[in-house]
């Protein structure tokens, strides 16, 4: 999974909080592999996506305005009443995971009046992540059913917003998990973390993959 490329160049070259000067990607890959990151209204899936990405993310966030008044606020917690702007379409990184792969990184918006986008952000996609806000786990109901409806293999990341404690027992519980839907903890505001989550979701991703050959032998 580690590469030369998957590690943002530091140094002189490239000033703190921006992405400075960087060696040229191959325009093409032979292997583009297409990651979807869904979950509720604020839960930071565009924060994921920028501390994560390789590239300058492409972004499709627009202020939010007195029109999203009663829609879009989520009155009472933390951090959300400082949330000034919102994902009207799809945030989209890359990072590369050796010369030929590629992961490409869509977040979906998160608000129910953008929903309708998410049966076409799933089209092709080879995994997701739900990013989960344990202090409103219902706002995670609908990605989860749009995955299984739509067979996409998905995990499930919890991500930090310093909330009442879960065990993993009522989380899996509260979203219905099976045991086979892996589940981890992270701050997608930290690159390393959110990078583990790709990597967690890549492992179960190829353990899948050998479970279906391996039926497919016997039968």
């Amino acid at each position: 999974m580690d590469s030369a490329t998957f590690d943002r160049p530091t140094g002189p070259d490239r000033p703190s909080g921006s992405y400075g000067s960087r060696p040229s990607l191959a325009s093409t890959a032979d292997n583009g592999l297409k990651i979807v990151i869904v979950g509720g209204f604020g839960v930071g899936k565009t924060t994921m996506v920028r501390s994560v990405s390789e590239i300058r993310p492409l972004s499709t966030e627009e202020t939010m305005t007195r029109a999203g008044e009663g829609i879009d606020e989520l009155d009472g917690l933390e951090g959300l009443d400082r949330k000034y702007s919102t994902t009207v379409a799809f945030d989209f990184g890359r990072i590369s995971l050796d010369t030929r792969s590629v992961l490409y990184l869509f977040g979906a918006p998160g608000q129910e009046r953008f929903w309708f986008l998410w049966d076409r952000l799933f089209s092709g996609t080879l995994g997701a992540v739900v990013l989960v806000d344990t202090r409103r786990l219902s706002d995670s109901w609908y990605a989860i059913d749009r995955l299984e409806h739509h067979n996409t293999p998905f995990i499930v990341a919890c991500n930090d917003f310093g909330g009442p404690l879960h065990t993993e027992e009522q989380i899996r519980e509260a979203l219905d998990l099976g045991p086979d839907v892996p589940m981890v903890e992270c701050d997608a505001r930290d690159r390393s973390s959110s990078k583990y989550v790709l990597i967690t979701l890549v492992e179960h991703l190829h353990a899948l993959s050998k479970e279906r050959k391996a039926v497919e032998t016997t039968s």
